[in-house]
């Protein structure tokens, strides 16, 4: 594969991680190991270096519907690269782009991001009656059992405090029509919870 189809299918990587043509200034970054990193291997540095076209220079998306991926768990992106390679999770973007990963690719490409400083999307803290009717439905759901109390994730659970709200509220659809199928006990969480609860949760976990 030569050095323009990699570029080409490196600029489409990672829908639910989305990635797009990174700029000049966040390349620089990645080449040279921003934010206190040691500098990546240049086969690691060319597969994450065009993430920022898409999550942002500053790891903040440039679509909200897009997830953050700065700071999120080393296990839950390398889970979610594997889930598209193997086809468990679909998207005909990511798919073909997870399966030209190797294992230790993978995990490389999630220890680079999780070692990121999450960033503030400046979104607001949730009304009371808003956040009350998303911890009625947090009781129901149980997410603090796997999520944890602050809602920062352990191991391949994902962060979901401060995630973006449209993000937030997409995934929790995609979970409901089992669009999203790589969890299937959190499509049956998600369908059993009501869809005011669901909208409410999205909004109190973005602003915390």
């Amino acid at each position: 594969m030569n050095c323009l189809l990699n570029w080409t299918i490196a600029g489409v990587v990672m829908l639910g991680l989305g990635i797009c043509v990174a700029p000049t200034i966040a390349v620089a970054q990645i080449r040279n190991g921003a934010s206190a990193q040691p500098a990546l291997p240049p086969a690691i540095a060319d597969k994450v270096e065009v993430c920022a076209g898409c999550h942002g220079a500053d790891g903040k998306p440039v679509d909200k519907s897009i997830p953050i991926i700065w700071g999120q768990l080393q296990g839950y992106i390398y889970i979610q690269l594997r889930d598209f390679k193997r086809g468990d999770r679909k998207n005909e973007t990511m798919q073909p782009i997870a399966s030209s990963l190797e294992k230790d690719e993978m995990m490389a490409i999630a220890e680079f991001f999780s070692q990121k400083p999450w960033p503030d999307l400046g979104q607001p803290r949730a009304p009371k009656n808003v956040a009350q009717k998303a911890v009625e439905a947090e009781h129901s759901v149980g997410c603090t059992g796997c999520h944890l109390e602050a809602f920062q994730g352990a191991g391949t659970v994902p962060r979901l405090a401060g995630q973006s709200r449209e993000y937030l509220a997409k995934t929790t659809a995609d979970f409901r029509t089992r669009e999203r199928g790589n969890n299937p006990g959190m499509s049956d969480l998600m369908i059993a919870t009501p869809e005011d609860g669901l909208a409410a949760l999205a909004e109190y976990l973005a602003g915390l």
